[in-house]
């Protein structure tokens, strides 16, 4: 292990992939004393870790296939992750009514082992066993600050009131939202901060074994150049198979099923803060989530993708799916007319032969193989977004015979930038800003805590009112904000704005959009060589 500021000495470790998994490994690596490198094709969370239901949860679908490591995994995760960033990440309520039409998938082990034992169910789901497999998920993770479970008359609960007659019965339960893409950008910041050299829009077209060392060629805005590295990290995502066999050049069989995961938004459905957690007579499950104030997110599908990840969209399909899935149950129909926006993901399950893509495991699975015990290549199949951190350190406890001397495990409870404060906190934090910063309102300052957290205050330094952080591009969206997300977290285009570190394209206009790619091309341009700030 080694940090030397020769530029052509090795560096620690390369990663390939600016998605969570490649940013929570970089992050953590960093902190360990190693030197980083990491090279992202396009836009931080660009891919899958920008386009997912935005859930922080330990999967209570999961439980169906007998995943507990997996699912007591994600649920312990819940709560580390909600201290260490409560500005991205809050608890929310989830609603699930209960119908005689609720069934099982068919290919699950809990259908399989009821069918046996209970043949009269014919597939279906019981509330007996919802609510049995409820009081596991409140016990599985050591649950500590989240409300548990509990059982609603929707007769008299406001959450009936947008449903459908004939639901009566449901159960509440908790689990977590968070600001995905924004998850993915906090974590390349802090690898930064701890050493690491993070590279966006920057390509490996090439990486191969030279003695002990790894040489990695990247295409990127400052032309080619070749950076030596003592192990390389395979964080891929959906390309994990592409750069394996492409990059690479190894002939090795396919480990990942490309699962297609869709989404539609719509105007606010209903007009409490709790979300709906719906179960279909096909046996899947969809979410209704209160999103970014004014609207619902409902999704998500899951398809198999075939062509490439890039390609993936929403379909009028997926789309007339979600709105009858969710109309069976809203006392107002859903149509595609109320859609405002849609967005979709594809997923790099690990390939384990589940004979659809709702089984396949949502696991992930580390494998590493080297040299003669050098130059090791750790690719990383599958995963999903909560438990990313403990993906990060089994990764780093795979690379640690490689690295003597390497730092012990140090995530756990450590904020994230602009998250230094308690998850109780949060709504004391947000009225604070709106006290300070009084034409802000209630709903400007909240998106700035939800963003930035305590960073707020640095993006808005001192103003004394909208006027003073600059130009205004509509939807609450300074100049002073836009030069901070290109300062600061890595943003070159508007849709890394508009999309990633924030969701202000549901509100803005072509022609604000417009005016906004005018002043960041005109900027880049006014500083081609600048690259971003250092500060934290």
């Amino acid at each position: 292990m080694a940090r030397s500021d020769a530029q052509n000495d090795p560096v620690d470790l390369f990663i390939i992939g600016g998605g969570i998994n490649g940013c929570g490994i970089a992050r953590d690596a960093a902190g360990r004393g190693l030197s980083v490198a990491l090279a992202e094709m396009g836009d931080l969370g660009q891919a899958t870790s920008s386009a997912s239901t935005k859930l922080f949860h330990g999967g209570l679908r999961y439980l169906e296939y007998f995943e507990f490591r997996l699912v007591r995994e994600a649920l312990k995760e819940r709560e580390v992750l909600l201290k260490a960033m409560p500005h991205i990440s809050w608890p929310m309520r989830f609603v699930l009514p209960v119908h005689a039409g609720m069934r099982f998938e068919s290919d699950t082990p809990t259908s399989r082992l009821l069918s046996f034992f209970m043949p009269w169910m014919k597939g279906r789901r019981p509330a007996w066993l919802i609510r049995l497999g409820l009081m596991l998920y409140d016990t599985l993770g050591g649950r500590q600050i989240l409300p548990g479970a509990r059982r609603i008359d929707l007769n008299s609960d406001a959450a009936g009131k947008a449903l459908r007659p004939g639901f009566d019965l449901a159960f509440e339960y908790s689990d977590c939202w968070v600001q995905d893409a924004r998850l993915v950008v906090l974590n390349a910041r802090d690898a930064r901060a701890r050493g690491a050299d993070i590279m966006v829009r920057t390509k490996v077209v090439a990486a191969r074994r030279e003695g002990d060392t790894w040489a990695v060629t990247t295409q990127g805005p400052h032309g080619e150049r070749t950076v030596r590295a003592r192990a390389l990290v395979n964080a891929g995502g959906p390309w994990v198979d592409t750069v394996i066999q492409s990059t690479l050049r190894q002939d090795d069989r396919s480990h990942v099923r490309l699962v297609r995961g869709s989404h539609i938004v719509t105007r606010r459905l209903f007009d409490h803060d709790r979300c709906y957690f719906f179960q279909g007579t096909d046996g899947r499950i969809i979410f209704a989530i209160p999103y970014e104030q004014d609207f619902t997110l409902i999704g998500t599908t899951d398809q198999d993708h075939h062509g490439t990840p890039s390609d993936a969209v929403c379909t009028p399909e997926e789309q007339e799916y979600l709105c009858s899935f969710a109309s069976d149950y809203f006392r107002r129909p859903v149509t595609r007319d109320d859609i405002v926006w849609t967005y979709s993901g594809v997923r790099p399950l690990y390939n384990d032969g589940a004979s659809s893509a709702t089984a396949a495991t949502r696991d992930y699975v580390l494998k590493v193989e080297d040299a003669g015990g050098a130059a090791p290549l750790l690719n990383v199949f599958g995963g999903k977004i909560t438990t990313y951190r403990r993906l990060a350190e089994h990764a780093m406890q795979k690379l640690a015979p490689y690295f003597e001397g390497m730092g012990r495990g140090w995530t756990a409870g450590v904020p994230l930038p602009g998250g230094d404060f308690r998850p109780q906190d949060t709504e004391a934090v947000t009225g604070e800003l709106a006290r300070d910063y009084p034409f802000l309102g209630e709903k400007w300052a909240q998106r700035m805590i939800r963003h930035y957290g305590l960073e707020a205050r640095e993006i808005l330094d001192g103003a004394g009112d909208a006027a003073a952080l600059g130009r205004d591009f509509g939807a609450t969206l300074s100049e002073a904000e836009v030069r901070w997300l290109m300062d600061r977290e890595w943003a070159q285009e508007p849709e890394d704005v508009i999309w990633r570190r924030t969701k202000l394209g549901l509100r803005m206009s072509a022609e604000q959009i417009g005016a906004l790619r005018d002043y960041m091309a005109e900027r880049t341009a006014a500083a081609p060589a600048q690259k971003v700030s250092a500060a934290i």
